[in-house]
């Protein structure tokens, strides 16, 4: 597997781990037999955490998406990796800014996590540009 591939799984388990400290940290009143309930995401953290998780969720398709067809189309394998690698970085950021409650931060995030995005699902196009 290459390494954006691996950055694919991490993106995976950013998501589902972003929900994960919230439910434990209030395990004791997370009902597992009804795991959506509203009441329990009306804590602010709680609530942000869910928000960060289904961004998570929103933004996963297209990235996985864009790495294959990097990769399928023979783009610069260590530049698709550079730019998976920075964009798990930026997505690890971006919940952090989310959890903390910095929303001008988080978009800036956001709109940068997006930019490498549209910089690997446009390599093929500009491959006969780019290094080797």
């Amino acid at each position: 597997m290459t390494l954006a591939e691996w950055c694919v799984f991490g993106a995976v388990l950013l998501y589902l781990l972003t929900l994960a400290a919230g439910k434990l940290t209030a395990i004791r009143r997370f009902d597992n037999a009804n795991p959506r309930d509203p009441a329990f995401f009306q804590d602010p953290i709680r609530a942000r955490a869910l928000g960060a998780h289904q961004n998570g969720i929103e933004t996963f398709p297209f990235f996985a998406f864009a790495v294959l067809l990097a990769e399928f189309r023979d783009s610069p394998q260590r530049l698709i990796d550079e730019l998976a690698i920075l964009f798990l970085i930026v997505r690890i950021a971006y919940v952090l800014t989310y959890l903390g409650n910095r929303p001008t931060l988080r978009s800036i995030l956001w709109n940068i996590g997006f930019a490498l995005n549209l910089g690997v699902f446009f390599m093929p196009m500009l491959k006969r540009f780019l290094p080797g």
